[in-house]
């Protein structure tokens, strides 16, 4: 089993690869992808989306761990970000529809270091600790590692789990609208 962790950006984004044998998690590769920031955030976008295509092509992972969004206080940087994972996730879904995790930057600390609010050198001590001392080009490199590994330990609880938010359909043949709506409301 061959797990990609991914820590997206619209400038650089970090990419690690773990290969899972048993319940042992072996470090196989990590590198920083950097976007070229003179292109128009457009162009940029495609140059995401086309890099990602080709990583998935070059090292055929099982199964895809991504980063959610993070908060951050400029809007416009929230939203380049948020349109980059946008276009990250449209290169995985091509290939690995259903295969695509994403986890919160706390909980990729908390399953790492057992604490939410780590700082990234905690993080990176303990990934030392498990993988072995690595020369990280950026940070997005190793947060990238710690995805991964955070998936790596928690897909079983989550392959058991729906992987949509919602339980039951809430739309079946027969019902109005208005009840869908009703049972829509709050559930995503």
């Amino acid at each position: 089993m061959l797990i990609l962790g991914v820590d997206p950006g619209s400038r650089k984004a970090g990419f690690s690869l773990i290969q899972l044998q048993g319940k042992k998690a072996i470090y196989v590769d990590s590198f920083t992808v950097h976007y070229d920031v003179k292109l128009s955030f457009l162009d940029r976008l495609g140059r995401i989306y086309n890099s990602c295509s080709q990583i998935i092509n070059d090292f055929s992972p099982n199964e895809i761990a991504i980063e959610s969004l993070v908060y951050v206080k400029n809007v416009s940087s929230l939203a380049k970000l948020a349109q980059a994972r946008g276009a990250m996730i449209g290169a995985f879904m091509q290939t690995h529809e259903g295969k695509v995790f994403e986890y919160s930057p706390n909980f990729v600390k908390a399953s790492v270091t057992s604490y939410g609010h780590a700082s990234k050198e905690a993080v990176q001590r303990i990934l030392d600790s498990i993988f072995g001392e690595k020369d990280y080009d950026s940070d997005d490199e190793s947060d990238a590692l710690a995805i991964a590994f955070c998936h790596s330990i928690s897909r079983s609880s989550r392959r058991q789990k729906s992987r949509n938010v919602l339980e039951k359909p809430l739309y079946n043949k027969g019902s109005s609208l208005k009840s869908f709506a009703k049972a829509y409301r709050g559930k995503v």
